[in-house]
């Protein structure tokens, strides 16, 4: 399993909900121009049904600075936003409906030009004008949209010059292990489609929720295992 070099660029301790919880931000390199961030969800509770921290990507490729289902590193992780302000995003990315996050914040701050699905959640609609992202989309900087059959709106992302995939929900690794997340389309599309993906050349593969970092053998694996339900 890959799995980046890691460095831990800042901590501390919040209160949320009444529990008082650690907030880590760590920084892993992929690869050349890919890296991830992980950071505790602000919405996250022991009983949620995803682990507290969640991980954002960026790449640059093709003149492009992208960032993926940006959430805000903590504000004490001088390195994470050393890199943004050394070479500022150009491009936010909205993987899935539920993961706006702090697309608003790219926008604003470094004037990245946002995209994402044509439908949001009524409790995420962000302020910036998404242009809409479905399968077979392209993305400035030579990324693809891909189709993932969970009829969740999820647009996972083909990043060919990196050979890399990039998921919002359809895998995750709570426990290090990749898996697929169950949903009710599991056999009928889901499989299918992430099967499909095989036909791709990638080498790494990236997911939110988890341990963020896999390669493609893990993903051939979790297309084997039973699925992830929470």
């Amino acid at each position: 399993m890959a799995r980046g070099r890691r460095a831990r660029c800042s901590a501390r301790c919040v209160c949320r909900a009444g529990r008082i919880i650690r907030v880590v931000t760590e920084v892993r390199d992929v690869g050349p121009g890919l890296w991830v961030w992980s950071t505790p969800h602000p919405g996250w509770t022991p009983e949620s049904d995803f682990d507290g921290p969640v991980t954002s990507t960026c790449v640059a490729v093709n003149g492009e600075v992208v960032v993926l289902d940006p959430l805000a590193p903590d504000p004490d992780c001088d390195e994470a936003w050393a890199r943004f302000d050394a070479a500022p995003p150009t491009v936010a990315v909205v993987l899935k409906p539920d993961h706006v996050r702090d697309v608003d914040l790219f926008v604003r701050r470094y004037g990245a030009r946002a995209f994402g699905p044509r439908l949001i959640y009524p409790r995420d609609i962000p302020q910036s004008d998404l242009a809409p992202i479905e399968p077979g989309s392209a993305i400035p900087g030579g990324l693809l949209a891909l189709y993932d059959g969970r009829g969740r709106a999820e647009t996972p992302l083909w990043i060919a010059e990196r050979r890399t995939l990039v998921f919002a929900d359809a895998l995750t690794a709570p426990h290090g292990e990749l898996l697929v997340w169950d949903c009710p389309a599991l056999q009928e599309r889901a499989l299918p489609a992430l099967h499909g993906l095989l036909e791709l050349p990638f080498e790494h593969v990236i997911v939110s929720h988890g341990q963020p970092i896999h390669d493609r053998a893990a993903y051939e694996r979790a297309l084997t295992q039973p699925p992830w339900r929470g």
